[in-house]
């Protein structure tokens, strides 16, 4: 049985988070991603691991480099499983919205 990583566990992480924030702009090495941070190069290499099991990240071998990759697909199924509780709370904070403005206190 193949072990899979929960992606939103993945993406609590704050460093997780800023990975995928650099790696978004453009391809990255392990190492080029490490000097971003003041963790050590093992603890990088493991959030790294995290995210290319979740699928956030691909890799790519380029010579003897291994690049590291965004994967907005991964991030678009998150964005979609997510659309839906966002707008019932955009619904239920707009009600709020309008039942705190009818009961505004007057001056």
């Amino acid at each position: 049985m193949e072990l899979r990583r929960d992606v939103f566990q993945a993406i609590a992480d704050p460093t997780r988070r800023a990975i995928i924030a650099l790696v978004a702009f453009q391809a990255m090495t392990p190492t080029a991603i490490a000097e971003n941070f003041d963790s050590s190069r093992q603890t990088i290499s493991k959030h790294i691991q995290i995210l290319t099991e979740c699928e956030l990240l691909t890799q790519e071998q380029s010579g003897r480099e291994i690049l590291y990759h965004f994967n907005p697909k991964k991030m678009k199924e998150i964005a979609d499983f997510i659309e839906p509780f966002r707008e019932l709370w955009d619904e239920r904070f707009n009600k709020l919205e309008a039942i705190m403005k009818k009961y505004k206190p007057k001056k």
